[in-house]
């Protein structure tokens, strides 16, 4: 049966992909464009960081700083984003996260020094914290609990082929127009339309969020139930959502590390992958095709991974992505020429896409409607706090050894370790798989 809305929307709510899919489609593009507002920074800023924005030779700390502040950034605003999310609605928040985005080709355009680089990674952070997140929780609020698997992959999917595509089209109109030229065409095109597509076309999705919740009050809900954590109020404060996702319960413990760890790897490709190719003399349209590699195979994937948990559960694609991911990493500097950096590449996008939609619909099923909002914020506020503690990380790892490859070995390790730490502490959180007793 229909549940009516708790709002004005004059449409009956149903939950499911086939009965949203006008919305669904465009909170996809909405990821899209997210992804190719991230991807634009990834194969030309770093490349040119000392011939175009005046950065020393060898300053890999400084080289990090960028990522470092997008990551404190980005993983603070995730967690501002789901609780304000639950107050003023999914699709403000979304709106707010374009709206910082405005400046950043700009910034790029005029920047005399790298200090101008990172005052635009900053606002980088802004809009992906605030918009990617809801474009997320948007799609948690439409969908069934047996679809979840499926909706991240297709959420993902739709951002890193962003991610990926940006980088690739950002190396040939450097090429072509010049690295600032290029960026501000591209920057000010995707930024302009996402916003109007956000104003124009996307619906608030916060009243599916309330009628699901009022199912779960009124024993309505159907289908096999996830186990729930039983340690938390039912209209729980923001610490108290924050300490149950963080270390209170050991599931979501090891779901936030596996995120913050795995960002070590994105913060790779983008810091020192382009710093690594070009050094051996690698150009810039190639890296962008090597680069995009590692994001097509992880964002092309993702729409096979995110099914393939629905049917086989979330945990074990969680460890072994992890460690085939590592893998990956580990092989980029044991080989030299294009292909084999391409396979390598390819290798860590597949152990990412096992990963990365995963753990998020993990969260998602062990999270009440309630305060799914502010669950799904905090393990992004871990997440994508790895971009900064990730690229710290590389910068001291390169600094100490005196060679960027000393990264690659740092996040190898890391990618590891946090895999196995998954396989003690984690456990299958899928309701038909593992259901509440």
């Amino acid at each position: 049966m229909a549940i009516r809305p708790l709002s004005s929307n004059p449409a009956p709510l149903e939950m499911g992909l086939r009965h949203n899919q006008a919305q669904v489609i465009h909170q996809l593009l909405q990821v899209l464009f997210v992804g190719l507002t991230i991807g634009m920074l990834r194969t030309v800023v770093p490349a040119l960081a000392e011939t175009e924005f005046g950065l020393a030779q060898g300053s890999f700390l400084m080289l990090t700083s960028f990522v470092v502040a997008f990551g404190f950034v980005k993983g603070t605003l995730n967690f501002v984003a789901g609780r304000l999310s639950e107050r003023i609605g999914r699709k403000k928040v979304l709106i707010l996260g374009w709206l910082a985005a405005l400046p950043i080709p700009f910034l790029i355009w005029w920047a005399p020094s790298w200090n101008w680089v990172v005052i635009a990674t900053i606002l980088l952070g802004i809009n992906q914290g605030l918009a990617w997140s809801m474009t997320q929780t948007s799609k948690m609020d439409l969908t069934r609990a047996n679809e979840r698997g499926l909706t991240m992959g297709l959420n993902e999917f739709a951002g890193y082929v962003g991610v990926a595509v940006a980088g690739i089209v950002t190396g040939y109109l450097a090429s072509w127009y010049g690295p600032r030229l290029g960026l501000l065409m591209f920057g000010v095109a995707v930024i302009l339309v996402a916003l109007m597509l956000a104003i124009l076309a996307v619906r608030e999705t916060l009243d599916w969020a309330h009628a699901e919740s009022a199912r779960h009050a009124t024993g309505k809900a159907t289908g096999p139930q996830a186990r729930l954590s039983t340690e938390i109020s039912d209209n729980p404060s923001t610490w108290e959502v924050f300490t149950l996702v963080s270390w209170r319960d050991k599931r979501l413990f090891a779901f936030s590390q596996a995120g913050l760890v795995e960002k070590f790897v994105d913060a790779l490709v983008w810091v020192f992958y382009p710093v690594f190719l070009f050094d051996r003399g690698v150009s810039l349209a190639s890296i962008g095709w090597i680069v995009g590699i590692y994001g097509f195979v992880w964002g092309g994937s993702q729409f096979l991974t995110g099914k393939w948990s629905d049917h086989v559960g979330r945990k074990k694609l969680i460890v072994w992505g992890m460690w085939l991911c590592g893998l990956g990493v580990g092989m980029t500097v044991l080989g030299n020429g294009v292909w084999w950096w391409s396979l390598s590449a390819a290798i860590s996008g597949f152990g990412m896409a096992m990963l990365y939609p995963t753990l998020s619909a993990a969260v998602a099923d062990i999270s009440h409607p309630n305060w799914r909002g502010s669950a799904i914020g905090i393990y992004r506020f871990w997440r994508d706090l790895g971009y900064g503690i990730g690229a710290l990380g590389l910068g001291l790892a390169a600094h100490w050894a005196g060679a960027v490859t000393a990264g690659f070995w740092f996040v190898f390790i890391a990618m590891m370790v946090s895999g196995t730490l998954v396989w003690v502490f984690g456990e299958e959180t899928h309701p038909r798989l593992n259901p509440a007793l």
